[in-house]
């Protein structure tokens, strides 16, 4: 077994619809669908990154009371949590596939520090970059 980080987890407002933008749209492959009652264990993984699995959650019990769910999805949906960077070799073409599947764009691809980049949201409202690789 490898050691380090093998999980970092999102708070989604539904598995579902979060699993069929993740898969559906940005083509990440599921790892482990797994329930234990009220509880979804869902993480889905990079094709090209196997090592790395980002968890899809849902707050609540048993991990939160309903309060705190509420609080953390009014969070998530205002873009306030760290956003998340998804690395891809051509960030416009990337962003024209993407764009034309539907997902929602914050900011258009910009050239910025020797790479370009641009900003998109999740269903829920995580915020993520796109970096596009960088070219000499």
């Amino acid at each position: 077994m490898s050691q380090g980080v093998d999980v970092v987890g999102l708070y989604v407002r539904d598995q579902d619809e979060a699993l069929a933008f993740y898969a559906g749209k940005l083509g990440f492959r599921v790892h482990t669908d797994v329930r234990n009652g009220g509880f979804r264990w869902l993480t889905v993984q990079h094709p090209e990154q196997p090592s790395f699995q980002l968890g899809l959650f849902t707050p609540g019990p048993p991990m939160q009371d309903e309060g705190t769910a509420q609080a953390l999805h009014a969070l998530v949906a205002k873009g306030a949590m760290p956003p998340l960077v998804l690395a891809v070799n051509d960030c416009r073409a990337a962003y024209d596939r993407l764009r034309s599947l539907g997902v929602e764009f914050t900011q258009e691809p910009i050239d910025r520090f020797g790479t370009v980049d641009a900003g998109f949201r999740d269903p829920s409202g995580n915020g993520w970059k796109m970096i596009g690789a960088r070219h000499h």
